[in-house]
């Protein structure tokens, strides 16, 4: 299929995100950390296999022109790119075998969308937003950014829940939310990524009706989805929980599993699968 940047659809209405009206669904999110990169090196073949509904990634790092001509078309699935400004830079893409009812790309906020962070899609029963949270690691001004980006994020949902709309949030929140989601929690407290305010933000959506699907359906299970390149840190199983389903309350009688597959290899990162019926 070909690809879209900026295509708009039917708008919704409020029923168009009601739970009734889901049917079975597999999501596959993916930071890939390069989508040239994970082209090149055949990392997506493994998710062409599980053929997904919904496949969101994040971190592309391109544009679509970037792409070599034979890399551009994805049979079976149409595109939706939100590249960054930047060169080189963050950046989301969705993959979608059935066209979404309605289409937004970003925030409404030009200091967000500028780096390419959010694709929100609208499904039958769900609206899906994939999106690559900011790091906070560059120092203070970029946590600041981060904590901004939340709220924004929030307040957009907020409004949606208001309308009886059910919401998926999905993709890289570069935030663990709790001790048990990263190896070494203690060492941590003062790193971004883990700073007592962007783990109040991660809360403060499950306080807003959201439910972090994984941890819900595994309150006890130790499992990691990103790992820094440095000192063998896969090998050696440190890492941290970063990238998350979280799911409208109402929602959630339909989310069969969540399964992280933390040894398909390709990305720093590794993909999270979402089953809805």
């Amino acid at each position: 299929m070909g690809m879209r940047s900026s295509a708009v659809h039917k708008p919704s209405t409020p029923q168009s995100g009601s739970a009734d009206k889901v049917i079975y669904m597999k999501i596959i999110t993916w930071n890939v950390n390069g989508l040239r990169a994970a082209l090149n090196k055949g990392t997506l073949n493994w998710v062409w296999e599980q053929q997904p509904d919904l496949l969101c990634l994040q971190e592309i790092k391109a544009r679509p022109e970037q792409l070599k001509e034979e890399q551009r078309f994805f049979p079976g699935y149409d595109v939706v790119w939100n590249p960054a400004q930047k060169a080189g830079y963050s950046g989301v893409a969705t993959f979608l075998r059935s066209p979404s009812l309605e289409l937004r790309l970003g925030l409404d906020a030009p200091l967000f969308d500028i780096e390419g962070r959010v694709i929100s899609t609208l499904h039958p029963g769900f609206r899906l937003f994939n999106v690559y949270f900011p790091s906070g690691q560059r120092g203070r001004e970029r946590v600041e950014y981060k904590l901004d980006f939340y709220a924004h994020l929030l307040a957009l949902c907020d409004a949606l829940h208001k309308h009886g709309e059910n919401v998926i949030i999905t993709g890289d929140f570069n935030t663990a939310h709790m001790p048990i989601d990263l190896k070494n929690a203690k060492q941590n407290v003062r790193t971004s990524g883990f700073l007592p305010e962007e783990r109040a933000w991660v809360q403060k959506f499950l306080d807003h009706g959201f439910v972090d699907a994984f941890r819900h359906l595994y309150p006890e299970r130790v499992q990691y989805t990103w790992w820094t390149y440095r000192l063998g840190a896969r090998e050696r199983r440190i890492g941290w929980r970063l990238d998350y389903f979280l799911v409208s309350k109402t929602l959630m009688p339909l989310v069969r599993d969540v399964i992280v597959h933390e040894d398909v290899l390709g990305s720093d990162h590794c993909p999270v699968e979402l089953i809805l019926e």
